[in-house]
């Protein structure tokens, strides 16, 4: 009862070394997949539809693309807008900078950005993580002709705008993309270089990414199903949901992470700790243990979500099953489900990659 309480919160969301792997490609199929692919069938039986990509082993990715056209994975592969899972990447820049020592989680963030000073207290760095800064929030801008925020649109944006009209930090948390708009700030202020220049260097070459970048105003970069709406939305998100790439980047991103490539046990142990009184959010991501079906013990998850407008984005470690899995839908109105509760989308998913759970009868589509 204690983790179904505190996971609850959850539903508040919106949203080993070795080589980089290559991708190993399952042959896309818009109709239903194998019945020998228990984890595909899951999520075609939940009525999932897009492209996911998981990785059994260390230097082993396979993808698996339901209800849209088939396409060569391994050589001309998909962008998709990363949406949040950009704050699981910004996390670990950070906390490489904590393991450098130029940057401490509990010092207030305006030591390092002094754009943040006013006279009320500053929050800390990991208040930012976990959305108990105080900052203004994007989500209550005035709503654009859509009806969405206009932070994202038409509207004043960027930093200057989160860093106005702030309150104190609060002990609760509030989701708010500000906070890592401001973090990717704090970065590039400790550091001396861009956000583009840490994501090369620190990120892509050690994972072995391929075509991830993020999305700026004016990019002529593609991804699925851009119109300009989506390209000036993405873009304005900045540091905290604009990362654009393939969901095989994504998984050569957890293997790199899993495999001490980007930042030390110790640091990840930190980053990866789940904070009960905050529906065990961690820093970036949120780490719990849940019962999964076929499995004879709780599996520990690393969840990170994203979501903006019509994309739906998931990113999932199982650190002590040594697997990931990655997973996209241009399906704004599928519920994933809850994870802990033993039941939906992305728990039978997981149930089946980790378990070996066999997934029921197919239901209608």
């Amino acid at each position: 009862m204690i983790l179904r309480a505190a996971l609850g919160a959850l539903a508040l969301l919106a949203a080993a070394g070795c080589a980089a792997p290559d991708l190993r490609d399952t042959p896309p199929t818009p109709g239903a997949p194998a019945a020998s692919d228990p984890f595909a069938q899951a999520l075609y039986n939940s009525g999932f539809t897009g492209e996911a990509v998981v990785s059994r082993r260390p230097g082993d990715l396979s993808s698996v693309s339901i209800g849209r056209a088939a396409r060569d994975e391994a050589d001309n592969p998909e962008r998709w807008p990363w949406a949040s899972v950009t704050k699981q990447v910004l996390a670990v820049l950070a906390m490489q900078q904590v393991e450098a020592g130029t940057l401490n989680l509990d010092a207030p963030a305006d030591r390092y950005l002094p754009e943040v000073a006013s006279e009320k207290p500053s929050p800390t760095i990991r208040q930012l993580f976990q959305h108990r800064s105080g900052l203004a929030n994007p989500d209550d801008s005035p709503p654009d002709a859509t009806g969405f925020p206009s932070f994202y649109s038409d509207g004043p944006t960027g930093l200057d705008w989160c860093l106005a009209d702030r309150t104190a930090p609060s002990d609760q948390w509030r989701y708010n993309n500000c906070d890592y708009i401001v973090l990717g700030a704090i970065l590039e202020n400790v550091t001396g270089q861009p956000t583009e220049a840490l994501l090369e260097k620190r990120i892509a070459t050690p994972s072995g990414w391929r075509d991830t970048a993020l999305l700026r105003a004016g990019s002529a970069r593609d991804f699925a199903g851009r119109d300009p709406v989506y390209t000036t939305r993405i873009a304005r998100y900045g540091t905290s949901a604009a990362l654009v790439g393939p969901l095989a980047d994504m998984l050569r991103f957890d293997r790199a992470l899993m495999a001490g490539k980007l930042i030390g046990a110790e640091a990840r142990a930190a980053m990866w700790q789940g904070d009960p009184q905050l529906g065990y959010m961690a820093l970036g991501q949120w780490v719990f243990d849940a019962p999964l079906e076929g499995c004879d013990a709780p599996v520990r998850i690393v969840e990170r979500r994203g979501a903006i407008g019509k994309y739906q984005v998931r990113n999932i470690i199982l650190p002590q099953r040594d697997m990931a899995l990655a997973l996209t839908t241009t399906d704004g109105e599928l519920d994933f489900g809850e994870i802990w509760t033993g039941s939906g989308a992305l728990h039978d998913a997981l149930a089946a990659l980790a378990c070996n759970a066999i997934a029921g009868p197919a239901t209608p589509r």
